[in-house]
């Protein structure tokens, strides 16, 4: 197990900035802006700004009313960012250590959320006509796109064995 690897400094440089982004932009919301008592805010339309608190995970799966709950799932956060971690310091490839360093930054993001509110602040709403897609922060695109770039680094893997 490797806790420091060649592109680790990029990993943590391009982890904090993601929860820099995220962090700010989701204090701005509940504090600078008030969303709560604020909103919601058409912003065209098809996207709206709304406060949603979710006590889940992605999607609202798995919604957490205890604090029990609330603390098993920042616990997993912290051995998914640990995970994450471990697998970026042994990277070689620069779309996976971008991809990691994206699932980390969203994860440790909406994890401070749980831990500091109990709960994860999400408030960009994407809908179309009668379809509404889930409410989301920038925590949740970081993995999104975290997720998407290891499945095209898998898909596009031409290592040794490829030839085969």
């Amino acid at each position: 197990m490797t806790l420091w690897g060649r592109h680790s400094g990029a990993v943590a440089l391009i982890a904090l900035v993601g929860l820099i982004l995220d962090q700010a932009s989701k204090l701005w919301f509940l504090y600078g802006f008030d969303l709560g008592a604020n909103g919601p805010v058409t912003v065209a339309p098809f996207l709206d700004f709304v406060l949603v608190w979710n006590r889940g995970i992605s999607y609202g799966l798995f919604q957490q009313h205890s604090e029990i709950g609330r603390w098993i799932l920042a616990g997993f956060t912290v051995v998914a960012a640990v995970f994450i971690w471990v697998w970026a310091a042994g990277t070689t490839r620069k779309i996976t250590l971008l991809a990691l360093s994206l699932l980390l930054a969203g994860a440790i993001g909406n994890g401070i959320d749980r831990l500091v509110f109990g709960a994860v602040v999400d408030f960009v709403h994407f809908h179309v006509g009668s379809f509404s897609w889930y409410v989301f922060n920038l925590a949740d695109v970081w993995i999104v796109a975290g997720a998407v770039g290891l499945l095209y680094d898998w898909l596009t893997d031409r290592g040794p064995d490829a030839a085969k």
